[in-house]
């Protein structure tokens, strides 16, 4: 399973704007169709449990695991 700072690491190398930084960095990613997504980063350390690993890749990110990991 990636960690907070790979998924971090994906937002930052595939285009996502850093929108907010609080106790978690908030991403955000305009698609060319005005699709507007969004993302929440943990600012700990460790890896992401595999269900929420699932529910971020599919919901929020609407990314392949093999698009992800070119990217990290």
């Amino acid at each position: 399973m990636p960690s907070w700072h790979d998924l971090k690491r994906f937002c930052e190398r595939d285009g996502w704007e850093l929108y907010k930084k609080t106790d978690h960095w908030y991403y955000q990613k305009l698609m060319s169709d005005g699709v507007l997504k969004r993302t929440k980063v943990s600012m700990g350390t460790g890896e992401i449990s595999k269900n929420l690993w699932r529910e971020i890749l599919n919901k929020q990110l609407q990314v392949s695991q093999e698009y992800f990991n070119k990217k990290i």
